[in-house]
């Protein structure tokens, strides 16, 4: 069984890995799926960070763990990437219902998602909350310390001058130095 953890992961952050290892302990869970986003339509015009060094940096975070892998598809989509479509083509796959890992935010956000109505049907919907207040009532919890750690904080902290380390793994915070994002 596999769990996918979605998202723009700009930059992909300790958060983001904390909720990858907690659904490995979901029940029948054998690899989690990171997948980053190609194009996030929810996030046209917002200067969201090239998909390919997205892709690098989820790449370099999951780096050294056997139970993480990354998934590409969305980032070689052409167009617009919506979970639904990334769903059905797993489906396609014999993929069948895999875990959904879905943030918080996302979930709030997920009522505005493209065929969100199908998604329940598509996969098995679990929450890593970032703090205690986002675990809503009806879905499945992720087991995991609250962790307050944002993309958009890190990409803040990083303009401001500040330092980032422990907030992502030391490759991404390489990465980031090394290729000037989010001056």
């Amino acid at each position: 069984m596999l769990a996918l953890l979605g998202g723009t992961f700009d930059p992909p952050h300790m958060g983001h890995l904390v909720a990858g290892q907690a659904a490995l302990d979901l029940p029948g869970v054998e690899r989690v799926l990171f997948m980053p986003a190609g194009q996030p339509w929810r996030k046209a015009g917002s200067g969201v960070t090239g998909a390919e060094q997205r892709l690098a940096m989820v790449e370099l975070a999951i780096a050294g763990n056997a139970g993480f892998g990354v998934d590409d598809r969305e980032v070689r989509r052409t167009g617009g990437t919506y979970t639904v479509e990334t769903l059905e083509e797993l489906a396609t796959e014999g993929i069948e219902r895999p875990y959904l890992v879905l943030g918080g935010d996302a979930l709030a956000d997920m009522r505005h998602w493209h065929r969100h109505e199908e998604l329940p049907t598509l996969a098995r919907i679990v929450v890593a909350p970032r703090t205690s207040a986002e675990a809503p009532p009806g879905y499945e919890v992720l087991d995991m310390p609250s962790i307050g750690i944002s993309s958009s904080e890190i990409r803040r902290r990083v303009r401001e001058g500040l330092s980032i380390r422990y907030l992502a793994p030391d490759a991404v915070v390489s990465y980031i130095e090394h290729h000037g994002l989010y001056r």
